[in-house]
């Protein structure tokens, strides 16, 4: 519920609107008192409604390990038995 008549909002866009047509946030009162940046609300008011869109829709990003190529893979094994092998005959076993 919003009380009395003089409110500020950041209205945030949906870059897709098959989700959501906008975003709007009620600003606090005492925001803009204490040095805050229009700039830095709109920013942050975008972070917000994209990690709503994340979790919402399970957007996530896949880690690191899951992004490398499997060729990349079937290199690094190539590269760490060549140097296994280089290693054992440079040694003598």
């Amino acid at each position: 519920m919003v009380r009395g008549t003089g409110r500020r909002v950041v209205v945030v866009k949906s870059p897709d609107p098959k989700i959501f047509d906008e975003a709007i946030f009620v600003i606090r009162d005492d925001l803009f008192h204490r040095g805050t940046s229009a700039d830095a609300v709109v920013s942050e008011a975008r972070k917000a409604a994209s990690a709503y869109l994340r979790a919402a829709t399970g957007l996530r990003r896949p880690p690191l390990w899951r992004r490398v190529p499997a060729a990349l893979y079937a290199a690094a094994g190539g590269l760490a038995a060549g140097l296994a092998w280089l290693a054992f005959r440079l040694v003598g076993v």
